[in-house]
């Protein structure tokens, strides 16, 4: 699977999210990952589908949105005809999943579960068959700038186990403290989109993303 850089706009300047955006782009940067938060699922409160709806005219990137909400259900709509890509939920935010991740693909952006640090794998096994893409937390979610969490990488290299025994296609993806060092340890474990918010918007945005796709090109892939 294509190795995927994923830049956090959490991360980037509120006052100039359209032209972070476009520099994004320009940077090679593979898709936008645009973190969505309520104040009641977790501490902070970002931003909506109007955020959303207002970048899409200045980029063609991939928006991957992670709701980090509530009943993320309620939200399907507004955020497709917002122009999302994907939506990105947390098993832990619903209890029904399954329902959550049909609407999704009804409204016809891609699916992918979310899973925090202490919900394990076996949390998600019934509807894996089902998504685009699995979502491993590195961090604890809420807040950019966290120490990535090694131990997490056993639940990736077992995602990629069950990708492989059961022949699935779902991509996995890592979100939190990811920088040159980790993003190695990530992608030897069996990931394969990487989600990078603090490293890449502090100081110059194009080398980070460089810095990172050069140690992607270095790190010994998976064996999917």
């Amino acid at each position: 699977m294509k190795d995927k850089i994923a830049p956090s706009i959490l991360s980037a300047d509120f006052g100039k999210f359209t032209a972070e955006v476009k520099r994004l782009e320009a940077a090679g940067a593979d898709m936008v990952h645009i973190d969505v938060m309520d104040g009641h699922f977790v501490d902070n409160l970002t931003f909506g589908a109007g955020v959303v709806a207002a970048l899409r005219p200045a980029s063609k990137l991939f928006f991957d949105v992670h709701m980090m909400v509530e009943k993320p259900e309620n939200y399907v709509s507004e955020f497709a005809k917002a122009g999302a890509d994907s939506m990105s939920i947390h098993a832990e935010a619903t209890p029904h999943i399954h329902g959550a991740l049909q609407k999704i693909k009804q409204a016809g952006m891609k699916a992918s579960v979310v899973i925090n640090p202490g919900t394990s794998v076996e949390a998600i096994t019934p509807v894996l068959a089902m998504v685009d893409m699995v979502l491993v937390m590195t961090v604890n979610p809420g807040f950019g700038g966290q120490a990535f969490l090694p131990e997490m990488m056993d639940k990736v290299r077992e995602l990629a186990q069950i990708r492989r025994d059961k022949k699935l296609s779902f991509e996995i993806e890592v979100d939190g403290g990811i920088d040159p060092r980790t993003i190695q340890l990530a992608k030897a474990a069996g990931a394969n989109v990487f989600v990078a918010g603090s490293f890449i918007f502090k100081g110059d945005v194009e080398e980070n993303i460089a810095a990172l796709k050069e140690h992607l090109a270095l790190s010994a892939p998976h064996n999917y």
